[in-house]
């Protein structure tokens, strides 16, 4: 018999389980007939003699859809297509002391790239009342030396609130998710590279680009007040 090369006489073997298979079948069937929140979906028993497995492989697949928020039980109605909670998804999986030194590291740079990017946003959205919340808050920060450049609770009320002020949910909801993060990435010290310049555009200097209405020097402030954050992470 001859052997030569093994991999040239046995086929890849299929390790994904019954279940993962009705799944990826469950979610094609939904994308084929382009359900949407709120449409039916089939009953167990149905799907059970469609795809020719048992009800309990197709109730555990519908428990794992139902957990990542695709599909949802309503009483006396059956199972539906739900719109899933993007931010609540994301939520479960951002453990800071679980993540690696590189998922963190990306996780920080995302932050960074939202802030600069979301200032198209903030100044359509920005109003006299905005500007005024942000003044108070910039009023109770303490005077920064240069050892400190930030403090981290008057960091975080002031981008927060710009992130209010972009009127975006999803764009809301990130901020919180990133915080733990942002938070974790400081206090690890995988970020405490000395810096050489120590200079950028205050929260002050950044409400005084706002009141201007211009988007381009907004972003290009945002980018100078993120400055030292950028130079701690690239060589």
């Amino acid at each position: 018999m001859k052997t030569g090369n093994n991999e040239t006489l046995f086929s890849a073997v299929d390790t994904s389980s019954l279940v993962d298979k009705v799944e990826i079948n469950l979610l094609n069937f939904f994308e084929s007939n382009k359900l949407q929140p709120g449409d039916l979906i089939p009953k167990e028993i149905e799907l059970a003699s469609a795809m020719k497995v048992s009800r309990t492989v197709i109730r555990e697949s519908l428990n794992r859809l139902k957990t990542m928020g695709i599909v949802e039980s309503v009483k006396h109605k059956g199972t539906i297509i739900k719109s899933p909670d993007f931010s609540s998804l994301l939520q479960k999986s951002m453990i800071p002391r679980i993540l690696d030194n590189t998922t963190l590291k990306d996780i920080f740079e995302l932050r960074l790239v939202l802030e600069i990017g979301m200032a198209d946003l903030i100044l359509k959205n920005v109003t006299p009342e905005d500007i005024r919340e942000l003044e108070e808050i910039v009023e109770k920060e303490p005077e920064l030396s240069e050892d400190v450049l930030f403090e981290i609770n008057h960091e975080i009320l002031f981008h927060g609130k710009l992130y209010e002020i972009t009127k975006n949910k999803t764009l809301k909801n990130f901020q919180h998710i990133l915080l733990p993060v942002f938070n974790y990435v400081y206090d690890s010290g995988l970020i405490n590279r000395p810096i050489s310049k120590k200079k950028y555009v205050s929260h002050i200097g950044l409400i005084e680009v706002l009141k201007t209405g211009d988007a381009d020097k907004f972003r290009k402030a945002m980018r100078k007040h993120l400055e030292n954050h950028f130079e701690r992470l690239f060589d």
